[in-house]
């Protein structure tokens, strides 16, 4: 699984409205939809505001840790 879609799959997993966490991250809507269906790349920038957003580590999605943990 790529790090867009395990991202994807968090934050839908967790109720969470993509474009709640677009406009809480400063990505344009557009960007983040496109980055979220994986038309563009997430640049490590754009990950580290959407872990901040969602409080979770970066690791969670680049698969060095165990989400269930």
């Amino acid at each position: 699984m790529k790090i867009y879609e395990r991202v994807r799959s968090y934050i839908d997993a967790q109720g969470i409205k993509h474009l709640v966490v677009a406009k809480k991250t400063g990505i344009p809507v557009k960007t983040f939809s496109a980055i979220m269906c994986g038309r563009r790349p997430m640049y490590a920038e754009e990950l580290e505001s959407i872990c901040n957003v969602l409080g979770v580590s970066a690791s969670v999605f680049c698969g060095t840790t165990d989400q269930s943990a």
